[in-house]
Parts: C-alpha cells; structure tokens; sequence
C-alpha cells in the first residue's frame, strides 16, 4: 500500500513538470515587467523620461508584464490540463480537452452558486459582505479563489475519469458516445456537481485559513513564524494568496499613519512610506515582516538547494540536472519565483519540502529580528532588493544584514538537502530511475511491467486486438491505425498479407482495400475497438504473418433455409432528405456502403444545397467533419445521413450545419447547407447514403422511389415482417 501511494504522488510530481516549465520565462518577464512599471518606483527615482508612461521601454515593460501575468494567473487551468495529461494513461489529448471542459464547468457551477445565494450582485460586483480575497475572476468567471489546487482537483479528478470510461461501450443507439467521446460527457456532468459542491466546502477552507491570520498578527516575532511557515505550506495548493493579501492589503496586516492619512495592509504601509518625501526614518520591519524573509531564501536558500541536487545527481544525468536546476535557480534569485525548484522536489521527495517549509518560515522571523524592511512588489527577487532594498539605503531598510544570513541559508539548505538525498535515496532531478528522463515536462509514462509480459499474456487479456493484428498481417506489417464514425481506417506494407476472412470473423462487417489502406467495417462501436489496439499494438509481438502462417477463418456457406411467405405487420416510409436523384444502395460508389455494411436504404445524388429532415425525430450526434448526421426517427429508427463518398477527408470544408446533438426537429427542417460546388470538385462523389443503421432481422429495406426526387417525398420503406 505504502509503495503504491508513493508511485501515485511520484507521477503527480511528474506530470507537474508540465506547466512548470514555462514558470522560470513567465517569472522573468513578470519580475522585470511589474518592478519597472511600478509608479511608485518611476517616481522615487525621477525615471520618468526613460520609464514613464508613452515611452518605448515602458510600453515593452508593459507587455511583459501581461504576457507574465498571463501564464500565472492561469497557473490553476495549466495544472489542471498538465495534470490530467500526465495521470492519463491513453489518449491524452482526450484527458486534457476534458479536463478544460471540466475546469469552466466546475467555477461556472460555482459562480452560479455565488449569484443564486446573492454572493455576486445582478451587475457582476461582489457582495460588501463577502470576506476580502475570497471570490477572484478565473478566465472572466466569478468563481472562488481555489488557486492552483483548483487545476489538480480538475486534472486529477478527469484523468480518473478519462482511466475509467475512456474504452466504455454503450447501447448501439449511443454507440457513437461510446470510448474517449464519452470523456467530456461524463467529465462535464461530474465537475458540475463538483462545481456545486465546493461552493459549500470551500468557504470553510478559507475561512479557517483567514482565522489564523488574526493569530498570526498578534503573536509578535512567534506570529511571524507561524505566518512564514504557513505561507509556504500553502504554496503547492495554491492557497497562499487567501492567507497573505489580507496581511499585505488589509488593516490585518496592520494600520499606521503616513503623512497624514492611515495606511491599512503591510505592503501599502511600505509603498506609503517609500512614497513620502518627508520620511526619512527606517521603513517599519512590523509592516514589512510578511515579506522581507523571502530575500533570505529566495536569493540564498534554494539555489543552495539547487547545487544539493546538481551534486547528487548521477554522472550522466548531470547536464540535463544542471539546466534544469540552474535556470531554477536563476529564476528564484532574480525574480523570486519558486515554483520551479519546490515542485521539482516536492512530490518525489516530501521531507525536502518540510525542510523547507521550516527553513523559509524562520527566514521571515530572523528578518523582522533584525528589523530588515526590504519592500517588494511582486516576490523576494533580487530585482526587488535592488529597488526597494539598496536603492534605498541601509539606513532604511538594514538590507546588508540579508547577506549573512543569507550565506548562512545557503550552508544549510545546501548540507541539509545533500545529507537526506544522499541518505535517503531520494529521486530528486538526475536522480530518477534509468529508465527517466531529466525534464522540466513529462510524456506518459510507458508501463514496462506491462511491456514485460509474455505475448501469451497479451493475446489472453485482448484476442480481439490480437486477431485484428493476425489479420492484418502482424504489428511489423502496420503502419497506422486510425477510425471514423463506424470504420477502423488502418494502413499497412504489405496489402497482400491482410486475410480478410479472419478480420471478418473478429465481427467486421466487410472489409475494403484501397491501396495500402484498409477499412475493417465494425459499426459505431469502433472507438473503442480502436483504442484496445492501440493499447495492444503497444507491446504485441513485432513480427510478420502470412496467410500460410495462420489458421485463417474459412468461410462456410450456411445452409439454405426453405422460404416461406411471411407477413408484413408494420412499415415505416422514409423521405428523401435532398432533393436530387435516388437510386438503389448498392450503386453507391463505395464498397461498403454498396454491400450494406453499414446498414440498409437508397443513395441521392444531390442537385440541391440543403439537407433537411427526413422525418420527424432528433439529431443524435453530428460528426466533427460536418458530413454526415446521426438520426432517430420519432418511429423509432436510427438512421446516418452521409453526405458523399470519403469527404471526411474534407475537416468540415464544404458543409455548414444548423442543428447540434439533441436538437428535436420536424420533417422538412433544414439540417445542413452543401457547398456542391467545392464537394463536387474535392470529393470523389457526391452521392449521398440514406441509411438504416440498425435494422433487425425482421425488418426490410423496400425502395419507392428511382430516379428524381424532391426533399420530403418517400424514398424506401421499412417493412417489419412476423
């Protein structure tokens, strides 16, 4: 059990790399942007020429903040898609895509809630009686301040979702939600709920959150503690803006008069005092002590982390590990960002980051000690310290004390971190297993346990997959695999080694060869078909069959029954939905369609632009490519409307489609507009199947109508025999 909840946050950790890697850029710009764009600054030190507002450098400066500002606060939706991506284990374009649907559902649900219970007035404003810091705008949504652990609720919560239903199979009549389309079905109805829950979870979090602030304030240097330490504890989750902007903005963090009007919040105490012509004193350590400490191991501490990990890497991991960690590095000293290095070591090995928890927590009790006051605008980089700390004069700020202490905070962090990695194993950056690589962003992990099994083994879990592969001509003959609505499309070497009559025995419906292409007709259910493949393909054996080096499936005629008359109980007549030319299915210019493959009814060559219903029912699902329409009949029917011969190769070019899935229409309603010019000249026919999909083995397909037809007049009939 203990083995497998270390795995667990072991692949958490990695497939936080992913939206960690763009953190040291964003940082870079952030710092610069917000630190020399700050009127305040611009002010202090007459730059207004060079920096003020209309010039070159500020108008750059500006972008770079945005562009900064763009990445982190859109942190909490980047983890929730690098999570689920890096949890998922197949199809993890699916995982992510779900996982953006998941994370606007879950803080529109939320912020539904917020306006219901009167949270956020009628005009987008908050409620005066909403606690300060509570509800923030994520991506232009009121929503609570969840913060980063907001994304991993998502990312995690969909990548078990995707693990769970990505390969499920429904009722034919839902078959084509069937397998990875149902993701973001499921994902969507469970984070709405999510959505609803965490609106009244998530207040008590906060709350308790912003009660330990009131502790903090009046516990003197013990208190400083405390706020340090559980700052940096909340950093991972997230939550670290709910607890400290009331300190930095608010009378919790204090109050003080300055030059005639009381200032509330440590940071506006600061920026007051720095703004003040007239203050000449030393800046008040009380105000500046939610922030000051970050010097300390901001600058100082985790680069010595840093040089703990590069040392203790293994020798060929060595150079990955030190650009991974020195840019890391760079970035928590420059700008104090320190997400890049607390992630890289916060989940593969956790005593680490309680090492630092602790480390960082004193670092803000030493400096209020001192009486250091070194403001900042953004975090505890040595921008900042320039600015606000040197700039400034010891005088005011008793910024020379940051470096010994700061030196001593490197020794630590840098002997403590070598001492646990050394003596615990622990998989820090260059140190993970062979098999791994050093980055900043993680793949899927291949699951070698499963590569080792015995092809025996592999075939018993999936003969299905196995047969398909036999039938095909072996994985070595493969050379992609891929599907549409009701065909596994694959493409092979060697077109001669296909056996149709084995894959026919895996229950195809035909099967058609166009070159190296072949299309294994299997029906709505070939989703999930085509994912177990993939999966198989993944470690079946790498060889080469023949048709001589199989038992291939023969075919056997079945006996012929005796006829005998039966009786028409019930028809149901189906209209053109185009007005053009009809004729019988099997004059389709298509293998598949003409041999009933995929189910029974008539072709119409299109003259006509729209496409309207052709009997009262609902729009089922609309293909991604536009071309064709899943139908039910108010009769009961499923039917397809597919709109000319292979112009799913077109990606939507050339239709324009009015209804969506589940859309209720009547007879006559226009489904779709053609573009039969474009079609006629990309596509290799517009002829256009009208089938019933689903057809029972008392039901038959009776044509009515050869040759012109208008949309709304009887094209086959659907005769159910006894």
């Amino acid at each position: 059990m203990k083995d497998k909840i270390f795995e667990v946050l072991q692949r958490i950790g990695r497939s936080f790399m992913l939206p960690i890697a763009i953190l040291p850029v964003a940082g870079l710009l952030l710092g610069l942007g917000s630190s020399f764009t700050n009127e305040t600054t611009i002010a202090t030190y007459h730059l207004g020429k060079i920096l003020g507002d209309g010039t070159i450098l500020h108008a750059l400066l500006v972008i770079m903040n945005k562009v900064g500002s763009a990445v982190f606060d859109n942190l909490p939706l980047l983890f929730a898609v690098g999570v689920a991506i890096g949890m998922a284990k197949k199809e993890k374009e699916v995982a992510a895509l779900s996982a953006v649907i998941a994370y606007f559902v879950m803080n529109i649900s939320i912020s539904g809630m917020l306006e219901i219970n009167g949270k956020i007035l009628e005009d987008g404003s908050i409620a005066k009686d909403v606690l300060s810091g509570t509800i923030a705008s994520v991506c232009g949504i009121n929503t609570l301040q969840m913060g980063v652990f907001g994304g991993i609720i998502v990312g995690l919560g969909v990548a078990a979702l995707h693990n769970r239903f990505h390969k499920i199979q429904l009722p034919n009549a839902l078959s084509f939600f069937a397998g990875s389309r149902f993701v973001p079905i499921i994902s969507t109805i469970v984070y709405m709920f999510v959505g609803i829950l965490l609106y009244f979870v998530w207040p008590v979090v906060q709350n308790g959150i912003y009660a330990l602030g009131g502790l903090v304030t009046g516990s003197g240097y013990l208190g400083t503690l405390i706020f340090g330490i559980v700052k940096r504890a909340l950093i991972p989750f997230g939550l670290h803006h709910v607890f400290y902007m009331p300190f930095w903005q608010t009378a919790v963090g204090g109050t003080m008069e300055v030059a005639g009007q009381t200032i509330q919040g440590g940071q506006n105490i600061f920026f007051a005092q720095l703004a003040d012509a007239s203050h000449v004193a030393h800046f008040s350590a009380d105000a500046t002590r939610y922030f000051s400490g970050e010097f300390i191991f901001m600058i100082f501490g985790l680069p010595g982390a840093a040089l703990a990990m590069y040392r203790t890497a293994k020798p060929e991991k060595k150079k990955q590990a030190g650009g991974l960690l020195f840019s890391a590095a760079l970035t928590s000293m420059l700008t104090g960002i320190t997400e890049p290095i607390e992630f890289s070591f916060l989940f593969v090995a956790p005593i680490l980051f309680v090492v630092q928890v602790i480390l960082a927590g004193a670092a803000y009790m030493i400096a209020h000690i001192l009486n250091i006051a070194v403001g900042l605008t953004f975090s505890g980089g040595f921008l900042d310290l320039f600015l606000f700390g040197i700039l400034q004069g010891n005088d005011k700020t008793s910024w020379l004390r940051i470096i010994p202490v700061g030196i001593i905070y490197f020794l630590l962090y840098y002997f403590i971190f070598y001492f646990l990695i050394k003596k615990l194993d622990l998989k820090t950056p260059g140190r993970e297993d062979d098999d791994q690589q050093v980055k900043l962003y993680t793949k899927a992990d291949v699951n070698a346990r499963k590569s080792q099994k015995g092809d025996s083994e592999n075939v018993a879990d999936d003969p299905l997959s196995a047969d398909i592969t036999r039938g095909l001509g072996g994985k070595k003959n493969i050379d992609g695999v891929d599907c549409c609505a009701t065909r596994l499309r694959c493409t092979v070497y060697n077109a001669d080694l296909v056996d149709d009559a084995l894959l026919k025995s895996t229950g195809a419906s035909g099967v058609i060869h166009k070159g190296n292409g072949v299309q294994v007709v299997y029906g709505p259910n070939v989703t999930v078909i085509k994912s177990n493949l993939e999966d198989y393909l993944e470690t079946a054996p790498d060889i080469e069959y023949t048709k001589d080096s199989i038992d291939s499936v023969e075919k056997t005629e079945a006996p012929q029954e005796e006829k005998t008359e039966q009786k028409v109980t019930k028809t149901i007549v189906i209209s053109s939905p185009i007005t053009g030319v009809a004729a019988d299915l099997s004059t389709a210019p298509d293998e598949a369609f003409a041999g009933r493959m995929m189910g029974d009814g008539a072709v119409v060559t299109p003259t006509d632009a729209i496409v309207k219903a052709p009997e009262d029912g609902e729009v089922v699902f609309v293909f991604d490519t536009k071309h064709a329409i899943g139908f039910m009949t108010d009769s009961g029917l499923s039917m397809l409307l597919h709109i000319g011969i292979d112009t799913v190769q077109l990606n939507g070019k050339g239709f324009e489609v009015f209804v969506e899935n589940g859309q209720k229409v009547k007879k006559g309603d226009p489904m779709m507009k053609l573009d039969l010019e474009y079609l006629k000249e990309h596509a290799p026919s517009v002829t256009s199947p009208v089938l019933c999909t689903e057809l029972e083995d008392n039901q038959k397909v009776r044509l009515l109508k050869d040759g012109e037809i208008k949309a709304g007049e009887e094209l086959f009939a659907v005769d159910f025999y006894e």
